[in-house]
């Protein structure tokens, strides 16, 4: 049976505030009772607007306040570590933003402290839960696509909000830790996470930011069974946030688009105001979203964290798929200064079953195997045959 949640925000920022607005507008029964922020300020500001009755700058209390069984974190990447240690000492249901850590070592960490504590730990990813993805990621286990080849994400735009993005040493990277670990989570969830990602190949880059972190990469996953993620992550993309997605099968193709062109334009030669996030400009041709905590996944993130934890059972995203996400991005940064294909180091592998192998049985005609057939102009059938003996390709007309 459902409950309601009382739920302590630890951030004041545009992630607490997406929260925020989806915890009171959604399931209307769980509710914020509690907010903390460095700025005692700005907790007090936050908390008046959204209704919260306690603020404080004191992280420790605000999560043992005594009204909340759930702690949300949403501070920047070098708070991770304190504040599940904090919250797990105090016996708290723990819900992380992403990612979960600055690299993988940390991660452990985290990932240690949650199991050791016994409490349900949940990995806030929400661009595996936008509609379109949950649609899409229906659509490939019930086989539309057939066998996922290849698996390419994007999430570009002109730069963070708030200025520990931008070090190095407080975030743990730049573009990739920052866009990668949604690319690369996404990625894993096409491919199937049953899938071991095995080793990486990337490029990183300061193209534009006077900065001594990564603003743009491209990278290469190899999986397994054979399966291929590509994630492409820039700070300096002009025009808004672009974020697309493309699955490619045996028997399909899937294309997405969230947030760009969600099929919502409107001109303006005045000034509209807000339009959307990291949207560039308040005139001109503009591209409005209706309802962001939805299109963007908070929606069906937090139903599916809350509906996990009165069943009693593991959320769509955990930490130790947070943990994975930072081994990957890690062995993208090795190989971003080696330039070379990196091992994506983990642990341990915690799959219930090996994926299985893409390679497939091909279909023969007279014996040799079909490579492909299309209808040709004069309703001709083209073969194309491999004689699997000699390798010799071969090609023939059938007329229908």
């Amino acid at each position: 049976m459902s409950k309601s949640h009382n739920v302590t925000m630890l951030g004041t920022g545009l992630i607490g505030m997406f929260y925020t607005m989806t915890l009171h507008g959604n399931r209307g029964r769980d509710r914020v009772l509690s907010v903390y922020s460095r700025s005692l300020d700005r907790a007090q500001a936050f908390a008046q607007e959204w209704g919260i009755p306690s603020a404080t700058d004191d992280m420790a209390a605000a999560i043992n306040d005594p009204a909340t069984d759930t702690v949300v974190i949403g501070l920047p990447n070098h708070q991770h570590l304190e504040a599940v240690t904090l919250a797990a000492q105090a016996g708290k249901a723990i819900l992380m933003t992403k990612p979960l850590a600055r690299n993988a070592a940390e991660a452990k960490q985290i990932l240690d402290i949650v199991e050791q504590a016994g409490v349900f730990a949940g990995y806030l990813e929400d661009l595996v839960y936008t509609p379109k993805t949950l649609k899409a990621l229906a659509s490939v286990k019930a086989g539309a696509v057939g066998d996922v080849l290849w698996v390419r994400s994007r999430e570009t735009h002109s730069g963070p909000h708030s200025a520990w993005f931008w070090d190095k040493e407080l975030a743990g990277g730049g573009a990739i830790i920052d866009l990668g670990c949604h690319c690369a989570e996404i990625i894993r969830n096409f491919v199937g996470k049953n899938n071991r990602p095995v080793e990486v190949m990337c490029w990183a880059d300061t193209l534009v930011h006077p900065i001594p972190a990564d603003d743009n990469a491209i990278a290469l996953i190899k999986f397994e069974n054979g399966a291929v993620g590509q994630f492409e992550v820039s700070w300096t993309f002009r025009g808004g946030m672009d974020l697309r997605d493309e699955v490619a099968g045996t028997q399909g193709t899937i294309w997405l688009n969230h947030f760009l062109r969600t099929g919502a334009e409107m001109f303006t030669a005045a000034r509209s105001g807000y339009t959307a996030e990291k949207a560039e400009t308040d005139s001109g041709w503009l591209f409005p979203v209706g309802d962001e905590v939805h299109e963007l996944g908070y929606v069906h993130m937090f139903t599916d964290m809350f509906e996990a934890m009165d069943g009693d059972r593991n959320p769509m995203e955990t930490f130790y798929d947070g943990y994975v996400i930072n081994a990957i991005l890690d062995a993208c940064y090795k190989s971003a200064e080696s330039k070379r294909w990196e091992p994506v180091e983990l642990f341990e592998w915690r799959a219930t079953e090996a994926a299985a192998s893409i390679r497939t049985e091909p279909e023969l005609r007279d014996g040799m195997a079909l490579v492909k057939e299309e209808l040709m102009h004069g309703n001709k059938l083209k073969q194309i045959l491999c004689d699997q003996k000699t390798g010799k390709i071969i090609e023939r007309i059938v007329e229908l």
